[in-house]
């Protein structure tokens, strides 16, 4: 089975690249997320795979990142989801995005990939919800923090605070995102006012 190629870049398809290793062309499909990171023709580039061996077919999946190839591994294991809803959820989320969803339990989110319904959505994120890759500690920090507020344990201050930047227009993901940077790196604020404050800073890149 391959794991893994190293090659040049020979060409490119809406969801698909033909890496040349050694004059041999290996057509990949991958994620727009994917795509969008390998390098021009001709250049070089190094592919994570995954190999599907149908009766009739062999198909070869390729991954920039670990992150993304455990994420697809994943994602097959729910009922519904094959290989092109995988790559469709994989190619509208980032595996930080698609981490927070499932951490807030936010099934809206992971239905906006093309060919989620809400019973598959709800499924994926009820099924993966302990199972998530390992993630850096920043990351990890904000899924636990999304994860309290999904589960409604959150304290009141920092729950207050992301209710009100949620209003002020911010998504869910991103405002409690921010809170929990904050709060890693300076501590839980006393008041919700001041959470307000400092996400509002954060969010603005100030």
């Amino acid at each position: 089975m391959i794991g893994k190629l190293k090659g040049t870049i020979d060409s490119y398809g809406d969801d698909w690249v033909i890496v040349d290793v050694h004059g041999v062309g290996y057509q990949v499909h991958a994620s727009t997320t994917t795509l969008q990171a390998l390098p021009q023709v001709g250049e070089a580039a190094v592919l994570s795979i995954e190999t599907h061996v149908r009766e009739t077919e062999i198909k070869l999946f390729g991954f920039a990142s670990g992150a993304e190839r455990e994420w697809f591994r994943l994602l097959m294991t729910v009922q519904g989801v094959g290989a092109k809803v995988a790559l469709a959820i994989l190619s509208t989320l980032s595996s930080s995005d698609l981490a927070s969803a499932i951490a807030l339990q936010d099934k809206a989110m992971v239905s906006r990939a093309p060919g989620v319904g809400p019973k598959v959505a709800q499924r994926i994120v009820t099924e993966l919800k302990d199972k998530s890759p390992a993630l850096t500690g920043a990351v990890s920090a904000e899924l636990s923090l999304q994860g309290d507020l999904g589960s409604g344990v959150a304290s009141a201050p920092v729950a207050d605070a992301v209710s009100a930047l949620v209003n002020l227009g911010y998504a869910q993901a991103q405002a409690s995102g921010a809170l929990a940077r904050i709060i890693a790196r300076d501590g839980e604020a006393p008041d919700a006012q001041t959470l307000i404050r400092l996400g509002l800073k954060e969010l603005s890149g100030g």
